[in-house]
């Protein structure tokens, strides 16, 4: 028999049913933690339930537009965690909405349970920025940090990978029907692709407290890849050859005004401002460490990640066998 000493310590994850959220979750049952995920249709978040042992994970409902919610999601919380983060407007689920006045608010709830906070955010993230996104991310950083400035942890994470991402994934499943991919502005903007399960490690150690609080840590992987490099590699481990075409930055603006008009549009007039800067990890960030590595983590690269999920994308997925050059 088994007895229980001391009740372990309680997680609030918001966004905890999502990509990133999943691997978090995951991380953090192993550990020992209770985990509250926190999501707007917690009816739609029981796959969570089963990453850890019964009953040490609960989903339950919450809205970063709606401050009780917040504070019913945190209430006896040793920890919160902020994933939540939109990559367009829709309604009411404005960037403002959201990542400014929504990050603020669980800050304040986090404050008042005497619980420490990881807000994750994204390399980018600038005040003067072009991009509204990166803009109120920026605006994000400054309130969570001006409202626990010696317990809350900032993670700006490049573009993230991995099973179920909304980046290679959505790319190899358009060359499975398009003989063009597009590559806007050349493809010339640098990504530094970071892979969610070293994404998950880092934010469940700012939980542990192994990792200095008050800081804002940037997370790229071991290689910085332009676009169109990213391209080649997709195509590559899904043994496809597809034309990359160059769209140039006037015509990718007028095609994302058309595009940025549909209910889930792939393309946005914000999203191609922010293709206009590189995004990997500072340089400041590596002579600090305020990186991966800084934070005792080896991060795996995309040679090591994308065959271990693209290949439902080959003509016949697993059983292809590789071109002969």
């Amino acid at each position: 028999m088994t007895t229980i000493t001391a009740m372990p310590r309680l997680v609030t994850v918001f966004g905890g049913s999502g990509f990133v959220g999943r691997h978090l979750v995951q991380a953090l049952a192993r550990r020992g933690y209770r985990i509250r995920v926190a999501c707007r249709r917690p009816d739609l978040a029981g796959h969570v339930a089963h990453l850890g042992n019964v009953g040490q994970i609960q989903p339950v409902q919450a809205n970063l537009r709606v401050r009780w919610s917040i504070d019913r999601a945190v209430e006896g919380a040793d920890h919160v965690v902020n994933l939540v983060a939109i990559l367009h407007e829709s309604g009411r689920q404005s960037f403002s909405a959201v990542h400014e006045a929504g990050a603020h608010a669980v800050a304040e709830a986090a404050r008042a349970q005497g619980a420490g906070m990881t807000q994750i955010s994204a390399i980018g993230a600038d005040p003067h920025s072009p991009s509204a996104y990166a803009r109120t991310k920026a605006a994000g950083e400054r309130a969570v940090l001006e409202t626990l400035p010696r317990t809350a942890t900032v993670i700006r994470p490049s573009i993230i990978f991995g099973p179920e991402d909304a980046f290679f994934n959505r790319f190899a499943n358009m060359a499975r029907f398009s003989p063009v991919l597009p590559l806007i502005g050349g493809g010339h903007t640098r990504f530094q692709p970071v892979y969610v399960g070293d994404v998950a490690e880092a934010i469940a150690r700012s939980v542990d407290g192994t990792v200095p609080a008050g800081k804002v840590y940037e997370l790229g992987g071991p290689e910085v890849l332009t676009f169109r490099e990213c391209m080649e590699r997709m195509l590559e481990v899904t043994d496809r050859k597809r034309l990359l075409v160059n769209v140039p930055w006037w015509l990718a603006r007028i095609q994302a005004s058309i595009l940025g008009l549909l209910p889930n549009p792939m393309l946005t007039t914000d999203q191609v401002k922010q293709l206009e800067t590189d995004n990997v990890v500072s340089e400041e960030a590596e002579k600090q460490g305020r990186t991966l590595a800084g934070m005792g983590i080896r991060p795996r690269g995309v040679e090591a990640i994308l065959p271990t999920y693209l290949w439902t994308y080959r003509r016949a997925g697993q059983y292809t066998r590789p071109q002969q050059g």
